[in-house]
């Protein structure tokens, strides 16, 4: 019984301890190797290691799919388009239509969010929290309940996008092109708060009458109107259109300083992310441009919802509580009297939450859009021009 009983070999070993190490010479040769397993008898002992393995090859040759797909259709789409050269009509259409992408995609998205803030905004005692918000009205109004809204958003933001994203690519290089290239990139920040200002002027008279059909919807309980365009002849029918645009001036409040800030932020973080990475732009791929487009527009816009929190409230509570044929500043100082200052930060922490989201997407939908028509992304500065 050979198992039971140790070896002549062992035994030498063990009692002959002149042999270094208590070894006999044979043990310094090499050890007879056990056959090689083949990759499908390694799969069987280490099953939870195939299994991610295999996720990964998936998830590659997806992504190796995915990226021929996109390369072919921004083919097809730049064939069709035809060139598009920089600051032509073309190129302000294509940035037209990317940020009404951008902003009709991304607030929709949302909007279940967008609903609780407002509510708590007018009043602050609905309810305890987020998700006591999100249970109370599936359970009153189902699934459909806490997208409430959706529509007006979806049209409004998609026209302020367009307008917005557009506009501020033209009226930066109009007002480049009227101070120079030398002085508009030294005063570059100065542009792009002056160009992001002048475009979101513009796209909040779009968004206004949307805006205050979306707000009315979502502070009422059921909601006043059952759509978008019902909503509009329902205010037009008992205000006049003067109705769907009593919140113009707290909504260029609200997001002027909000854009501009979205807009002359991203370009400096971004900015200052391409100095700190090796090499130049130039030299980073479609996905890393994107990400670093993604992480400049969520630290963008966490910046953003705090400068534009007291605005966005007031806005609410004037679509949701001005009486009719009351004063715009009697109004004003009215609500604020009733809320105080401390109320004027109400829903801060979730607008944040949402707003640094939103920025983010929209500026990575943005760019990734510009890439698919062959533009370059947004940000990261030229050099200055140099002196003859």
């Amino acid at each position: 019984m050979p198992l039971l009983f140790p070896t002549q070999g062992t035994l030498h070993d063990c009692f002959h301890p002149a042999i270094p190490f208590g070894r006999r010479p044979e043990a310094f040769a090499e050890p007879i190797s056990a056959p090689k397993r083949t990759p499908l008898q390694a799969r069987d002992i280490y099953t939870a290691w195939s299994v991610v393995d295999d996720a990964k090859n998936k998830a590659n040759a997806l992504s190796v799919e995915a990226q021929k797909e996109f390369e072919k259709a921004s083919s097809k789409a730049q064939a069709k388009a035809g060139h598009i050269e920089l600051y032509s009509a073309k190129y302000y259409a294509a940035c037209t239509f990317g940020g009404l992408l951008a902003c009709g995609l991304t607030h929709t998205a949302v909007t279940p969010l967008d609903l609780v803030k407002c509510r708590r905004q007018v009043d602050s005692k609905m309810y305890t929290g987020n998700f006591q918000a999100w249970g109370k009205i599936g359970r009153a109004e189902g699934f459909r309940g806490i997208y409430t809204g959706w529509s007006p958003t979806f049209f409004g933001y998609s026209a302020q996008g367009a307008f917005k994203y557009g506009g501020y690519e033209f009226f930066k290089k109009f007002y480049a092109d009227l101070v120079g290239a030398e002085n508009a990139h030294k005063y570059k920040t100065s542009l792009y708060l002056t160009a992001s200002a002048s475009a979101e002027f513009i796209a909040d008279i779009a968004l206004c009458p949307f805006e205050a059909v979306k707000v009315r919807m979502q502070t009422t309980i059921p909601p006043f109107a059952k759509g978008t365009f019902d909503g509009i002849s329902s205010i037009v029918a008992k205000e006049g259109t003067a109705g769907l645009y009593k919140g113009l001036y707290p909504l260029w409040g609200r997001q002027i300083p909000y854009t501009m800030m979205k807009f002359a932020s991203f370009e400096t973080i971004v900015e200052m992310i391409y100095e700190r990475l090796p090499g130049q732009k130039s030299d980073y791929g479609k996905g890393a441009q994107t990400a670093v487009s993604f992480t400049g527009g969520y630290l963008a816009g966490i910046l953003c919802a705090i400068v534009s929190h007291p605005a966005d409230v007031m806005v609410s509570k004037l679509n949701a509580n001005r009486q009719a044929g009351e004063a715009f500043g009697a109004a004003m100082g009215r609500i604020y009297k009733d809320i105080g200052f401390a109320g004027l930060w109400s829903g801060l922490p979730i607008r944040i939450i949402m707003i640094g989201t939103l920025t983010g997407l929209q500026w990575m939908i943005y760019d990734y859009f510009k890439i698919f028509m062959g533009l370059p992304t947004t940000g990261g500065a030229a050099p200055p021009p140099q002196k003859a």
